[in-house]
């Protein structure tokens, strides 16, 4: 891997690419310093108003004012809908930003704060600056998944994500695939997978004796990730990685297209993971128009997908439903729906309509028009 002055790149297929990191305050900026010993609210008042707070004492003072303002905001948005804790979650976001930490040296420059191996990684050319509380939040959860690694059911070994990837925390779409690779009686020579991420879907068609497979996302930080990972297992000849949207610059044809999905349409811009939970209008339709350029003609299209945005009332349309009542493409040869499980009991969020959701395996054929 290359370091420049302007964060950590890495060389993948003759191609340079850069991480995405949050990004650091550098600049002069007016802040309200808190400590424990200050009346939170002062703290609250000042973020509302859209001043900057820089704890300066404990950590744990940043996770107080975090949690008083949760409180703040319940307040406000009293309703459990899906809609309305959307929306408290993109105030808390919007404010709880405006909450700031010093770094010096990749270190916190608080008490009791923890080591987070990614402040040498993504920032190697800055000294000092400050980032978000929630982003340093994000940071040191994302060093302890990535240090520990991830148990998936189905792999022999875990994962270890980097930085900004997205990687399955359910895993009832996964045991639907690993149930259809069981039965698959077709040609195993390549697949493309679409939005790679931390390669779990890829991991499961190597094991069940794909011979190569092809893996594509727009996030450079899981292409970067995954080509760490790849060498370090000795995988990096069975999957190939392409830096792009959708297909990328994948010129081949082969016999299998795996794509699991955004689930939910979005309602906002989409930038760093969010891409992997929210889909715009038109990422289904270029989809299915690419796949049929890049599928052989007896090949198949394996779509994962879930009835989320239906049953919360965030999107009225089905996009592969659209697809093959209006596109003419493509005919479903398989459709199968699972239950998922009951959120956990540590969760604060209302999950009530997971007693609704099932997620869906699509296999989808080119329809024959002679």
């Amino acid at each position: 891997m290359l370091k420049n002055e302007s964060g950590l790149v890495s060389t993948i297929s003759g191609k340079k690419i850069q991480a995405d990191r949050p990004e650091p305050i550098t600049s002069n900026i007016d802040v309200v310093p808190y400590k424990r010993r200050m009346d939170p609210q002062i703290a609250i008042e000042a973020l509302v108003d859209g001043y900057h707070v820089l704890i300066v004492d404990f950590y744990s003072s940043g996770l107080t004012i975090l949690s008083e303002l949760k409180n703040y905001l319940k307040n406000k948005y009293t309703d459990q809908s899906f809609r309305e804790q959307r929306d408290f979650r993109s105030e808390f976001r919007e404010l709880s930003h405006r909450l700031l930490l010093l770094v010096n040296n990749n270190k916190l420059v608080v008490r009791k704060a923890p080591e987070i191996g990614w402040l040498k990684t993504l920032y190697p050319e800055l000294n000092e600056f400050l980032l978000p509380f929630p982003q340093v939040q994000g940071l040191n959860s994302s060093w302890q998944w990535y240090e520990k690694g991830i148990s998936i059911p189905g792999l022999e070994k875990k994962i270890h994500p980097f930085f900004g990837t997205y990687f399955p925390t359910r895993f009832e779409h996964l045991k639907l695939f690993e149930n259809w690779l069981k039965q698959y009686k077709g040609d195993k020579k390549s697949a493309i997978d679409i939005g790679i991420g931390s390669g779990v879907l890829s991991l499961q068609m190597l094991k069940h004796g794909f011979e190569k497979v092809y893996g594509t996302d727009t996030n450079p930080n899981a292409i970067i990730g995954l080509n760490e990972s790849l060498n370090k297992n000795k995988l990096n000849s069975k999957i190939d990685l392409l830096h792009g949207d959708l297909f990328a610059n994948c010129n081949v044809k082969t016999e299998l297209i795996v794509f699991n999905p955004p689930w939910i349409p979005a309602s906002h811009d989409l930038e760093g993971i969010d891409k992997a939970i929210y889909y715009d209008y038109d990422l289904f339709p270029r989809f299915f128009s690419e796949a049929e350029k890049h599928l052989k003609p007896n090949g198949r299209i394996v779509l994962l997908f879930s009835n989320l945005a239906q049953i919360t009332k965030v999107g009225e349309n089905h996009p592969i439903e659209e697809e093959l009542s209006k596109g003419g493409r493509f005919q479903k040869e398989l459709f199968i729906q699972k239950k998922v499980d009951q959120a956990s009991k540590n969760t604060r969020r209302n999950q009530n309509w997971r007693s609704s959701e099932l997620v869906e395996l699509w296999v989808l054929k080119i329809t024959n028009t002679k």
